[in-house]
């Protein structure tokens, strides 16, 4: 396998929960800079928050601090999820003037990612969703949902739209929750340039068997754009160590990601709120890359395990991996 590794840029700055107001000093944009290509590993690419990281004002400096580093922007994630207008929805708000905003803020984004030569736009629409019940219509907000996505991706026809899904946080529920709603929701546009990104802690809190999940972005063809890594243990996006709580799981992601030939990036998304952001993020991308040697060197006997549909074969094959 010869995948690309990359990270989102701010799992290296601070990071606080809704008790501590931060558990580790900010570094600035030049030092998580810094330390991602200096100091992890295998890194090729870097994710830039909207806003946080670039904007409009930035991007012809962040060019060239990218470029000057050797590394690529492998997506941009805009910003819908910080701003209090949105709180009751971006591209879904009940307010038209919000709903342009939005869209308006999105499109400046895009530009921005032509400009500094990114082709993923990731899509997290983390307010775009309900709270309470007999609150929302939710035939109405899908349409929009559907509508703004549409002009986005014909607008900006060289950029590929995936749209990140999860099953909550901040509200109660996504519209983007899990694979199989998201792959409705893209192929609902009609454009081929709009598609899904897999995280996949958010795939366990939403009880998806990942690898499955997969090969339906396959089916749906070839609708998987873009991947998230990190782990939970299933019931919050903990965005925790990849490896720390899942292995086996990773092992059948990462054959089923050679076997339907995904070419994207492999992204690392994680907030190590108490432990050091270089060294967290680093043991994320080394065991990724030992799960990815296991399957290249056992690619054959996976695929035979796989034909056989033997718990007990399959259980001894995994056990020995381990001596």
């Amino acid at each position: 396998m010869n995948n690309k590794y990359s990270m989102i840029l701010g799992n290296l700055g601070n990071t606080c929960d809704r008790f501590c107001k931060g558990y580790k000093s900010n570094p600035s944009t030049e030092e998580m800079l810094q330390m991602a290509v200096k100091q992890i590993p295998f890194i090729e690419g870097i994710e830039l928050v909207g806003t946080w990281d670039i904007s409009p004002e930035n991007v012809k400096d962040m060019k060239k601090r990218l470029d000057g580093y050797g590394v690529a922007c492998s997506s941009i994630i805009p910003d819908t999820f910080t701003d209090k207008d949105f709180a009751k929805g971006s591209i879904t708000s009940t307010v038209p003037s919000i709903r342009k905003k939005a869209v308006d803020y999105l499109s400046r984004m895009c530009e921005v990612a032509l400009e500094i030569d990114c082709k993923i736009m990731n899509l997290w629409l983390g307010q775009d969703g309900y709270d309470y019940l007999l609150t929302a219509d939710y035939y109405q907000e899908r349409e929009w949902l559907k509508e703004a996505t549409v002009k986005l991706a014909t607008d900006f026809p060289q950029l590929r739209f995936a749209l990140e899904y999860k099953p909550k946080e901040p509200r109660n529920f996504s519209y983007h929750a899990r694979m199989a709603d998201t792959i409705l929701a893209a192929l609902e546009t009609n454009c081929p340039n709009v598609g899904v990104t897999m995280d996949t802690g958010h795939g366990f809190v939403a009880g998806e068997n990942i690898a499955d999940a997969v090969v339906l972005a396959k089916r749906a063809g070839n609708k998987l754009f873009h991947m998230h890594f990190n782990d939970n243990h299933g019931s919050w996006d903990d965005d925790m160590i990849v490896g720390s709580v899942h292995s086996v799981v990773y092992i059948e992601l990462l054959f089923w990601l050679k076997k339907t030939g995904y070419e994207g990036w492999l992204s690392m998304d994680q907030y190590p709120y108490r432990e050091n952001g270089v060294d967290a993020i680093t043991e994320s991308i080394l065991w990724v890359k030992q799960f990815e040697g296991i399957v290249d060197k056992y690619y054959n006997e996976l695929d035979t395990l796989i034909t056989l549909n033997d718990a007990v074969e399959t259980s001894r094959f995994i056990r020995g991996l381990f001596r």
